[in-house]
């Protein structure tokens, strides 16, 4: 379960702080395919939604961040400008602009796979919700969902990395949203990716985390698979994954990896790192049965990880703030429900 510990003072900060992030164009980092003059065009031209926050991804799940605040918090200081912010933005000729550029041939694996699943998130916190721009981001939602569902759906092997790439965070991701608004066809098909990539697995000998990890592919391979199979054979397949999860060898994934400098870029990525990690382990250890031997490690771990992750939030510069906020409220807050 979310923990809700989030008082009203923080998740004001962090609204203020999504709102300044989708409004803020430069400093911007991009990597379109450029094949001539005519393509060097501000990104509000391609992008007019989702310019800000300096890439594509991070604005998507800035604006999920201050949507989920406002659906839980509608009274929160800074309410009423965040909705003129999401006012301006999501209309459905915006959305349409955007869907034109993922409907092209650039937009086959442009920000695939982590961009795609944290738009489909927005689109179904907007949908259970019923929230007034659901139905104006449609057109670029439905465009990616069936990017989504034809890439899962054929993807042979898995991207294990710990950063943007890694397909099983995204899945893990897009299966909830897809379960939340219903959508039985893309659900399915990320069970079974899932199930293709994962089931097997056993013995995991990664060395991890790598200097620029934001995600702990071991414990977010576990959090997918445990979507998917029934709590005993969660089990199973955790003990038979990770099945010297006590010994020393490990002692990277239980404990925090300190972070030097949480401005830095990849800095930053470590702070990510420790509250993926803390909303993970607290997943693996509500998985697994009472008493489990893993149980009390995992808990314990999703504590001193997330007081560690929470420590770098705000106060270190664009770098770290212009998306952290994200996984601070995930963290706190998971997403879909109304509490």
């Amino acid at each position: 379960m979310p923990d809700t510990r989030l008082d009203d003072d923080t998740a004001a900060r962090l609204l203020r702080t999504a709102v300044d992030n989708l409004r803020r164009d430069y400093p911007a980092h991009w990597s379109h395919v450029v094949t001539g003059d005519a393509d060097l065009v501000p990104q509000r031209v391609l992008h007019p939604i989702f310019a800000g926050s300096f890439d594509w991804h991070s604005c998507v799940h800035q604006t999920w961040l201050a949507v989920r605040l406002l659906r839980l918090r509608p009274g929160i200081e800074g309410a009423d400008d965040a909705r003129r912010a999401l006012d301006s933005l999501i209309t459905e000729e915006h959305a349409r602009v955007e869907a034109a550029f993922f409907d092209g041939p650039n937009g086959g694996f442009w920000e695939r796979p982590y961009g795609w699943a944290w738009l489909l998130v927005l689109d179904a916190e907007l949908r259970t919700w019923d929230a007034p721009w659901a139905t104006a981001l449609r057109p670029l939602s439905a465009v990616l969902r069936d990017r989504y569902l034809a890439k899962v759906a054929g993807a042979r092997l898995p991207v294990r990395t710990g950063t943007h790439g890694n397909t099983a965070f995204a899945t893990g991701l897009v299966l909830d949203a897809a379960r939340a608004v219903g959508d039985e066809e893309l659900a399915g098909a990320c069970a079974e990716a899932a199930l293709r990539w994962h089931r097997e697995d056993a013995g995991y000998g990664g060395f991890e985390p790598d200097a620029a990890d934001f995600l702990s592919p071991a414990l977010t391979e576990a959090d997918l698979v445990r979507r998917v199979l029934p709590a005993g054979a969660f089990t199973a397949w955790f003990e038979a994954f990770l099945p010297n999860l006590e010994d020393a060898r490990w002692k990277v994934l239980r404990e925090p990896v300190p972070v030097d400098d949480p401005a830095d870029p990849h800095g930053s990525h470590l702070v990510g790192l420790a509250l993926s990690r803390a909303w993970q382990w607290r997943a693996v250890a509500d998985a697994l049965p009472a008493g489990h031997r893993y149980a009390d490690l995992a808990r314990t771990a999703a504590d001193v990880h997330r007081e560690a992750g929470l420590g770098h939030v705000f106060g270190h510069g664009y770098y770290a703030e212009h998306w952290l906020g994200t996984f601070a409220a995930y963290l706190h807050l998971g997403a879909f429900t109304n509490r």
